[in-house]
């Protein structure tokens, strides 16, 4: 593989976002408002799948602070831009309450067809996720990344899970977002490719068959970008904060470039057990970081520190390489010391209910850009 574009190994953050009613807390049919309030966000946001939600992306960046600037004036625009239609801006998987009712799907022809394709499976479908790019030199190492992500993949979820509520309950899951996820005709972690060819051909039949649309529809939560050269890593429900959602990007690309840098050097990376990749990352969906996590290469349960010990020493000499150790280490102590959002989502609900959510979501949805 060639290296002489990795240096620094750019990457990329798409950030999806709620718009929730300000009293109720129930998705409301904003972002088309909201867009055309603000004109700059006409350059900035996207609409989603449903017109109760707004996507953005960073720009390519190498270095972490120019991710924090993008998503941080973003959220401080649109959080205002919401609030003048009444509307939260909110940074969680899922909405707490509401989630019962039929999402109204945005009027763009695509929507309209994964609507109708899916049927009651996309109904309820209001899923927002963070979702992080790291470049890779080919569809090769792009393959080849998959399967070193794989041992990390259930860690990876647990420290990301932000989705504990829905329709006004608590659903004894971190992360209820995933468990919705598994509706879309494809679902949970890749499959184990020997090359790019090999995952490009698979692709190609799934839509052949009618299992996909187009490509640009592949739901397991890592993919090949149809669009950039990059590996996509969509496993994460959407983040609280923006710098949460930044350093957890830091430590993908390091995860990244860790087990491509080995296998340059002929270490290639131990393969996860048949079948259990995907159990892990479940069971990461139901316990966060409450509990054990599951290491799907040994085969063991671990505590939840100790796989966030293994997983930042093994991007560790990427992290330095890249300035990011510090502030990586740091986001997992943080982890480690007060849990992860969806904990945070349900000390909020069990003190102040829907209202004490809300209250959450504003403080981190609008901010002074810096």
């Amino acid at each position: 593989m060639d290296r002489s574009d990795t240096a620094t190994r750019s990457f990329g953050v798409e950030e999806e976002f709620l718009l929730l009613d300000a009293e109720t807390g129930a998705p409301i049919d904003r972002a088309a408002q909201i867009v055309e309030r603000r004109p700059e966000l006409r350059r900035e946001a996207d609409r989603e799948f449903f017109s109760s939600q707004l996507e953005t992306a960073s720009p390519v960046c190498t270095e972490g602070s120019e991710a924090d600037a993008a998503l941080r004036g973003f959220r401080a625009i649109a959080g205002e831009a919401a609030q003048s239609v009444g509307a939260v801006l909110a940074g969680t998987g899922l909405p707490p309450v509401g989630g019962e009712h039929e999402g109204s799907v945005t009027p763009k022809a695509r929507y309209r067809e994964i609507r109708s394709e899916l049927r009651a499976a996309a109904a309820h479908q209001y899923v927002t996720g963070t979702h992080v790019h790291v470049s890779v030199p080919s569809r090769d190492a792009g393959v080849t990344a998959f399967r070193g992500l794989a041992r990390w993949a259930p860690t990876l979820l647990a420290i990301t899970a932000n989705s504990p509520v829905w329709c006004g309950e608590e659903t004894g899951l971190a992360s209820w977002r995933h468990i919705k996820s598994m509706s879309w005709p494809l679902a949970g972690y890749p499959p184990e490719f020997e090359s790019g060819d090999e995952y490009e051909r698979t692709v190609a039949t799934m839509v052949e068959t009618g299992v996909l649309i187009d490509p640009g529809i592949v739901t397991w939560v890592a993919r090949l970008s149809e669009r950039f050269p990059t590996i996509e890593l969509r496993i994460a429900d959407a983040q609280l904060e923006p710098e949460a959602a930044v350093s957890f990007a830091l430590l993908v690309r390091g995860l990244v470039d860790r087990v491509l840098s080995d296998a340059e050097n002929g270490v290639e990376a131990p393969r996860a057990t048949p079948g259990l990749v995907n159990g892990a990352i479940w069971m990461a969906a139901r316990d966060g970081l409450s509990t054990s996590l599951i290491d799907p290469v040994n085969g063991t349960a671990q505590p939840a520190a100790a796989m966030l010990d293994e997983m930042f020493a093994a991007a560790e000499p990427s992290l330095v390489r890249f300035g990011d150790a510090e502030r990586v280490e740091r986001y997992l102590g943080d982890l480690r010391t007060f849990g992860g959002p969806a904990q945070r989502q349900l000390a909020k609900f069990r003190e102040n209910g829907v209202a004490g959510l809300l209250d959450l979501y504003r403080a981190a949805g609008v901010q002074e850009a810096s």
